[in-house]
């Protein structure tokens, strides 16, 4: 059945038409399997517990979202900027496929008024939405295609809700710059990064600490491990420049030697 005739049949009839609405309005089609996408929606504290115990939820549309956008933003940045070499290209596709810039665009999309969550407020959990995000990703691409999926993600969301001129222009990824820094200048750099003791009960928070050559230089703390080594790094770009640093570094240098 053409999609054109479908389109209004499930909008308007049957136990699912709701939903159905719903995925077209956010999305822009009719799905195939309208439970991969009831599934996507689904978080962990909200997971169906089935007759044999086993609990179902977005986590595995998740895993196969999260490599479905990286692989569809490379192509896309590949052939947006083919000057752009691959540091460049890494770094502008850490900052799209990013926790922070995921929740964006789930909640640019209106995604984040359909997930089903029973977390608490004050939980870690305002990853929700970026998570249920590539879950829908992973449910397009297993219901239509990778072609489909390729051409919703670069055409209707990024086009309309990607700034792509601004994250070329910010600096965000800390981490790499602070490790690159090291690896030119040949300094050991170590993340000390565990589980924050501070944190408030049934709060899952990360504590990492930025050790130079042995030395702590900065810490950072976060909801996940990638952020809080992401403010870690950050919070030694605050306090020291690379010509800063490495004053520093030369004065530990010949302290040791």
């Amino acid at each position: 059945m053409f999609d054109w005739m479908l389109r209004p049949l499930r909008r308007n009839f049957g136990r699912d038409k709701a939903f159905y609405r719903k995925i077209d309005d956010l999305l822009g089609f009719i799905p195939h399997n309208i439970e991969l996408y009831k599934l996507a929606l689904i978080h962990k504290s909200a997971s169906l517990v089935l007759d044999d115990g086993r609990q179902i939820n977005n986590e595995r549309l998740e895993f196969l979202g999260d490599a479905v956008i990286e692989t569809v933003t490379s192509d896309y940045l590949y052939i947006e900027f083919p000057e752009g070499d691959e540091g460049f290209l890494t770094q502008l596709r850490s900052k799209i496929v990013s926790r922070q810039s995921l929740n964006a665009l789930a909640r640019a999309l209106g995604l984040d008024a359909l997930v089903i969550s029973h977390s608490s407020g004050n939980i870690a959990q305002k990853n929700i939405f970026g998570d249920a995000f590539e879950s829908m990703m992973g449910a397009v691409y297993l219901d239509q295609g990778y072609d489909f999926v390729n051409r919703l993600l670069i055409n209707r969301i990024y086009y309309r809700y990607l700034a792509l001129d601004e994250l070329t222009e910010s600096e965000t990824d800390y981490k790499s710059r602070l490790i690159e820094w090291c690896q030119k200048n040949h300094h050991a750099i170590l993340f000390q990064t565990g589980h924050d003791r501070n944190a408030a009960p049934r709060c899952t928070r990360f504590c990492a600490k930025v050790l130079i050559d042995g030395i702590e230089v900065g810490h950072g703390v976060g909801d996940s491990k990638k952020e809080a080594e992401q403010r870690a790094s950050f919070s030694v770009s605050q306090v020291m420049d690379d010509e800063a640093c490495a004053l520093l570094l030369d004065r530990v240098d010949k302290l040791s030697s």
